[in-house]
């Protein structure tokens, strides 16, 4: 493997091969599902069959969790390095990271780069291929031309997207503790000094609250108590539901319609958004006469 230039090329240029992000949900519902068919035990299997097969879905779910830590850890190490200003080495990424899923590389570094570039508003470029080397390149532009008060800061423009994204495939409101685990899987601690965000729960409540990116409030009837995020009136003027289902979807590998029910919620408020604008120029146009 460590041999393979074509190998590292293609898996940072052919993203339509890789596999779902495991960011932005602790796994996709239909592959959760995929594994308890998995498991079930069928009648025909004997005690001893049912056994070998559950252990063999445990296996499996352990080892997608462990190459979802690595990505994860990939995507902090590289941009911990980036501070430096100096190439990143294949070696280093193998040596301190990534062990001994080295035969694993070009999947890994696939999605890391996925990551970079929605997430963090990095991309991850091939320097040199006969000696392996990588640099970050900043985009420092938001995901959606049409975002403006993030304008210039794509990693908290990116964090903000993966917040909303989280909660409109949770049903439009996602509890605190769903947020804080999904930024556990980014690699990124919420109560931690981050190099990009500062201290990301103070990003999201103090910035992403106040400035009405997001509404916070107690659940009700929860013992103990508990609290959710939903989007702001800011998340709903400067985007669309359509716009962070594009988003999810360019993680997941998948397109909107995956997802049918958000996705005919989307349309459902493209169609009204599309109604909205055509009454106000409606009643601009009979004002001017």
């Amino acid at each position: 493997m460590d041999g393979s230039h074509d190998g590292e090329t293609q898996a940072l240029t052919a993203s339509q091969e890789m596999a779902p992000s495991p960011l932005l949900q602790e796994r996709p519902e239909e592959d959760l599902g995929a594994v308890r068919e998995e498991g079930a035990t069928e009648p025909s299997l004997t005690p001893k069959g049912a056994r070998a097969l559950a252990a063999k879905t445990l296996a499996r779910r352990r080892a997608c969790r462990r190459l979802d830590r690595t990505v994860a850890e990939l995507v902090q190490f590289l941009l911990l390095k980036d501070r430096k200003k100096s190439p990143i080495t294949r070696s280093e990424m193998v040596k301190y990271v990534i062990g001994d899923l080295k035969d694993l590389f070009p999947e890994i570094i696939a999605r890391a780069a996925e990551h970079l570039r929605y997430v963090f508003g990095f991309e991850l470029k091939q320097l040199d291929r006969k000696h392996h080397t990588y640099i970050l390149i900043n985009k420092l532009k938001p995901i959606e031309d049409e975002e403006e008060a993030l304008r210039g800061d794509g990693p908290r423009l990116g964090l903000l997207m993966m917040i909303l994204g989280l909660i409109y495939m949770k049903g439009n409101s996602a509890r605190e503790a769903q947020v804080w685990a999904m930024l556990r899987r980014l690699g990124v601690r919420p109560s931690k000094y981050h190099f990009l965000f500062g201290y990301p729960k103070r990003l999201i409540m103090e910035d992403f609250v106040q400035l009405r990116y997001l509404n916070y409030r107690r659940v009700p009837h929860t013992n103990p108590p508990e609290c959710e995020f939903s989007w702001g009136p800011r998340s709903n003027l400067e985007t669309s539901k359509m716009k962070v289902l594009g988003f999810v979807a360019k993680l997941h590998k998948k397109e909107p319609q995956h997802w049918p029910v958000q996705y005919r919620e989307a349309l459902a408020d493209e169609a009204d958004r599309a109604r909205a604008g055509a009454s106000v120029r409606a009643r601009a146009s009979t004002h001017l006469w």
